[in-house]
C-alpha cells in the first residue's frame, strides 16, 4: 500500500486550500504512469485530481445525482472529501491531485502557476481504469473530468482524451462573485471587489443531475468574454512509464 500526502497550496491569498492524497488497494503495485493534464480553456483555472481504480468504482457519472465529494470539487474546489473517498475505496489503487491550480496563459493567475501538470499514480492488478475530475473555477457548480478511462496496457503506450464542462447540477448558476470561490477573481483578473465564499450556499441548491454544463451567459459578475469556453476544456495524457 502506498499513501501520498502532497503539499497544500493556496491558488491566490485568501483562496480556498486545495488538499491532496492517494488511496491504495491492498495488492503491490505493478504499473505506473504518468498523468498530464492541460488546461485548454483560455480563461478558466482548473484544479485537478487523478485516480487509478476498478471498473466497480469512479468519481462522478453523467445523468445521476452528484454525490457529496464531487458536489465540493464543483461548487468549492474543495478536493478533501474526494480524496478521502478515495482513501476508503477498496476498489482504488492510487490516486493523486495537483499542489497548485492551473492557470492558462495570459491570465493574472499564471504569473504564479502553470497551465498543466503531471501526475504519478501507481496501478494494482485489477485497477486498469483511470478517472479524473476538476473543478472550473469561475463557476458555481462547474466541472470537467473523465469517468473510467481505460489505461495503456504496455510500457511506453499513451492515452490522450479531452474533456468537456460539466454541470453538478447542485447549485444555481447565478455567476454571483459573492458565491463563487476566492481564487477565481484574484488568478483571472476580473473582479467586482466583493468578498468570494469556499462554502455552498443552501438558498441556491438545485437538486438537479450530472449533466453538460451550458456556459456563461453574462447573467451578473462573469464576462462570458473572459470566463467564458467552449469545449474541450482539458487533454489528459496518460503514458505507461512503468
Amino acid at each position: 500500500m502506498r499513501l501520498r500526502a502532497p503539499a497544500l497550496a493556496a491558488a491566490v491569498a485568501a483562496a480556498a486550500v486545495l488538499a491532496t492524497g492517494s488511496a491504495a488497494l491492498a495488492d503491490a503495485p505493478v504499473a505506473t504512469y504518468e498523468v498530464t493534464i492541460t488546461d485548454l480553456t483560455g480563461g478558466r483555472p482548473l484544479t485537478p485530481v487523478v485516480a487509478t481504480h476498478r471498473a466497480a468504482t469512479g468519481i462522478f457519472t453523467v445523468g445521476h445525482p452528484a454525490s457529496f465529494a464531487p458536489k465540493e470539487i464543483a461548487e468549492n474546489g474543495n478536493l478533501a472529501p474526494t480524496i478521502a473517498q478515495l482513501e476508503s475505496d477498496k476498489h482504488v489503487s492510487d490516486s493523486a491531485a495537483a499542489a497548485a491550480p492551473l492557470v492558462p496563459a495570459g491570465l493574472p493567475g499564471s504569473a504564479m502557476f502553470g497551465d498543466s501538470a503531471t501526475l504519478t499514480v501507481t496501478a494494482s492488478e485489477g485497477a486498469k481504469f483511470l478517472s479524473f475530475a476538476s473543478m472550473l473555477i469561475c463557476t458555481h457548480d462547474g466541472f470537467t473530468g473523465v469517468d473510467s478511462l481505460r489505461l495503456p496496457r504496455n510500457v511506453g503506450d499513451v492515452v490522450t482524451v479531452k474533456s468537456n464542462g460539466y454541470d453538478t447540477g447542485t447549485e444555481l448558476n447565478m455567476e454571483d462573485f459573492a458565491d463563487i470561490v476566492p481564487p477565481c477573481q484574484g488568478l483571472v483578473g476580473v473582479s467586482s471587489g466583493e468578498p468570494s465564499t469556499g462554502t455552498s450556499n443552501p438558498a441556491l441548491a438545485e437538486g438537479g443531475v450530472i449533466h453538460h454544463h451550458a456556459g456563461i451567459v453574462g447573467g451578473a459578475d462573469l464576462v462570458p468574454a473572459v470566463h467564458g469556453w467552449s469545449d474541450p476544456v482539458a487533454e489528459i495524457t496518460v503514458e505507461r512509464v512503468g
